[in-house]
């Protein structure tokens, strides 16, 4: 077996799964003290609506991220393993991190246009990156 390089992009698609794993934490200690311990541990049927707006946001935020994390996954690793990956997958791969961690911060606090803006910022870093994998 050789040795890989582990790229920027590489790095990030790490630290944005390891955001994913994370972000959960906040609006579920919120749901436990609206709720109660037992009722969380117990596979409640609870309706999140009547958690904060915040733990709300923070809720679909967390859920966004997952729709989105398979695709920049897959293009990542392709790119890695295609040797497609370059100073624009790299780019594409900020674009993607760094737009996802301003909008779940944006998207939390509630700020007009924060989520639109940074969704689509990070939907343009996946494009960059699928781009260079097919060749253009």
């Amino acid at each position: 077996m050789t040795a890989t390089t582990f790229t920027t992009d590489l790095h990030l698609l790490c630290y944005t799964a390891l955001v994913s794993l994370l972000m959960w934490i906040p609006y579920i200690l919120c749901a436990i003290k609206q709720f109660g311990l037992m009722r969380m541990v117990g596979y409640p049927a609870c309706d999140y609506a009547e958690l904060p707006q915040w733990a709300q946001r923070l809720h679909h935020a967390h859920r966004n991220m997952g729709e989105n994390l398979a695709a920049f996954a897959i293009f990542v690793i392709v790119a890695h393993i295609t040797g497609t990956a370059n100073e624009m997958t790299e780019l594409g791969a900020r674009m993607f991190f760094y737009s996802r961690l301003l909008q779940i911060a944006g998207h939390t606090a509630g700020i007009p246009f924060a989520r639109t803006i940074t969704f689509a910022v990070g939907w343009a870093g996946n494009l960059l990156i699928l781009l260079q994998i097919i060749g253009y």
